[in-house]
């Protein structure tokens, strides 16, 4: 039990996958714009990384490892994630039109999303049991839910200050992005 909670603290805080991998910038940034969709982009990246993590751990261990195949994790890690996408995506155009609307483009993106991939890569290098991978997922996924919903609320902040016009748009974002991860360097010693 002690070692899956200090997986789970060590993915989401101290190894956290935007801040400290820089894996999975692209919605980060782009959907960081106000707190609900952020937090809506977090809940779907929470399910794809927790299922996908799930699936592709089970893929590996019972077929490709047995049929000695490993080499094409990744092709088959990459079908995966975009299967699951889809799902969630047909889900949310169906049940939650509004977030649905809201997140765009970058719904699909999460297909691409390479902390999706990461997540699974990771586990395998790592050597995580099914277990161990969930919980690891778990992790990845809420430090990116965390990330994304603090960087939501602070530019949400910055409209209403007066930003020099050369810093107003994405540089304020990115200089934003880097001070969080040198904050989230002070987790490093936790674990």
């Amino acid at each position: 039990m002690k070692e899956l909670l200090l997986i789970a603290i060590g993915s989401a805080l101290v190894n956290n996958v935007v801040l400290s991998q820089f894996l999975g910038l692209c919605p980060f940034l782009g959907v960081s714009k106000k707190t609900e969709t952020a937090a809506g982009m977090g809940a779907a990246v929470i399910f794809v990384i927790v299922i996908a993590t799930a699936c592709t751990s089970l893929v590996y261990d019972f077929v490709l490892t047995p049929l000695n195949i490993q080499y094409l994790q990744t092709i088959v890690f990459i079908l995966v994630i975009a299967a699951l996408v889809q799902f969630v995506e047909m889900f949310l155009k169906k049940n939650m039109v509004s977030l649905y609307q809201a997140l765009g483009v970058y719904l699909p993106l999460i297909t691409t999303n390479c902390a999706v991939l990461g997540v699974a890569l990771t586990n395998v290098q790592e050597g995580y049991n099914f277990i161990q991978s969930v919980v690891n997922g778990i992790g990845i996924s809420v430090g990116f839910t965390i990330a994304i919903i603090l960087l939501a609320g602070i530019r949400e902040k910055i409209e209403h200050n007066d930003v020099p016009h050369s810093f107003q748009g994405s540089p304020i974002v990115l200089i934003t992005a880097s001070l969080m991860s040198i904050a989230f360097f002070g987790f490093s010693g936790l674990i």
